[in-house]
């Protein structure tokens, strides 16, 4: 593996352990098979068996639902590697983390809670979290600090020493097949950030039911459908913290998905280079391998510096995660903003470069034995989901330049 800027300056000795261990994982079990993960339909044949690799072989299952979490910066490197392959698959396992994240980490950490939610997931078995945020109504509104939680339709009331839960979630990656899911609901929208309440929901349980499989036209790996809840009853304890401090779990859960999103999208990204680059090596015109013209090697240059950029910035916005006493809580609008930068600018290079490779290569980009369209099609998702760039960029200007109405 080539040695980046961002690695060497940023990464612990553990962090360079988790990315070989990935990209082992990656080399010999993901991209020998890569190009059936998408015609796996039901999971069986190809994606079951390499989840259970990753979480049992490998053990991933128990470092998620362990009570002392990884830094982000080495959990993100672990991230960018699996994304090479399929991210898909990478957004799955970032997800089961992201359910439990909220009480893992302090002021509000949760080892009561982390002991007893861990249960749900046997070292010996395939096991997903979900977190359970977007609804059908807009969940643009619930990403948005502005809203204070006002458009959350999902409620929570307290009866007696247990929540009753009623509403819908949609899009939630790993819903449907998930041991575990952490539902953000509001007890009263009227009440803003004092309402927002993210509450622990085990599955199977009285009352949650699923919709039908989103049939998409990639992250085949990553499965989504509607969530239902109908006087679901969970006990009072499974609520993540407080009025209050649910609202500031839910923005760190953004600035966290945000982080990941961006190394997701490199990861893809370098991948992508890797392919590109080696067929502008093999590949030759007038009398020479194409990346030895110029306007090759110029597409080349702006894929790699691209590329470099997004991993930098977004192991520096891990790092500050990882600081908190440092850079300020992880829930801070600053935080959000920068974690934003990661995402955006690492999701437009990533379909940036995709494109370009595609142009580069021709119909041989286009085909399924070339890799490149699998990326294509994936990275397009993830420039979307949380929110889409648009949001993200209006979290940018709201802190940056102090917009007052948006």
């Amino acid at each position: 593996m080539a040695n980046h800027l961002a690695i060497d300056v940023l990464d612990t000795e553990e962090a360079k352990m988790a990315r070989s261990l990935a990209r082992q994982f990656v080399e010999n079990e993901i991209l020998p098979v890569r190009q059936q993960i998408d015609d796996d339909k039901d999971h069986s044949k190809v994606i079951e068996p390499l989840f259970r690799k990753i979480m049992i072989e490998l053990g991933m299952g128990r470092i998620m639902a362990a009570d002392q979490p990884m830094s982000l910066t080495n959990q993100m490197g672990f991230l960018e590697e699996l994304s090479r392959g399929d991210s898909g698959i990478a957004v799955a396992m970032a997800c089961t983390g992201w359910c439990l994240f909220p009480i893992r980490y302090e002021p509000y950490k949760r080892p009561d809670l982390i002991e007893e939610l861990a249960g749900v997931f046997p070292e010996d078995e395939v096991a997903f979290g979900c977190f359970a945020m977007t609804e059908p109504e807009g969940g643009c509104d619930i990403e948005n600090p502005r809203m204070e939680g006002r458009k959350i339709h999902t409620t929570a009331r307290l009866d007696g020493e247990e929540w009753v839960i009623n509403g819908a979630k949609q899009w939630p990656t790993n819903s449907g097949v998930s041991h575990l899911y952490l539902t953000v609901c509001t007890t009263d929208p009227n009440l803003g950030n004092e309402g927002i309440a993210l509450i622990y929901v085990p599955y199977p349980i009285e009352g949650v039911s699923f919709g039908r499989f989103e049939n998409k036209v990639g992250m085949q790996a990553d499965r989504n459908c509607s969530v239902f809840y109908d006087n679901v009853r969970v006990p009072k304890r499974y609520r993540a913290a407080g009025p209050g401090d649910d609202a500031k779990l839910l923005h760190q859960n953004l600035v966290l998905g945000s982080i990941a999103s961006a190394s997701m999208s490199v990861g893809t990204a370098q991948n992508i280079f890797e392919i590109v680059t080696d067929y502008a090596t093999t590949r030759v015109a007038g009398g020479k391998p194409i990346k030895e013209h110029s306007v090759i090697a110029c597409h080349l240059a702006d894929m790699v510096t691209g590329i470099e950029t997004a991993r930098t910035y977004a192991l520096s916005v891990s790092y500050m995660w990882d600081r908190p006493e440092t850079y300020g809580p992880r829930w801070s609008a600053e935080m959000l903003a920068k974690s934003r930068i990661a995402k955006t600018y690492a999701a437009d290079i990533s379909v940036m470069v995709a494109n370009r490779a595609m142009e580069m290569m021709g119909s041989y980009g286009y085909t399924r034995e070339g890799d490149v369209e699998k990326h294509w099609r994936d990275n397009k998702m993830m420039q979307q989901w949380l929110g889409g760039s648009h949001v993200a960029r209006l979290d940018i200007a709201r802190h940056f330049c102090n917009l007052e109405t948006l």
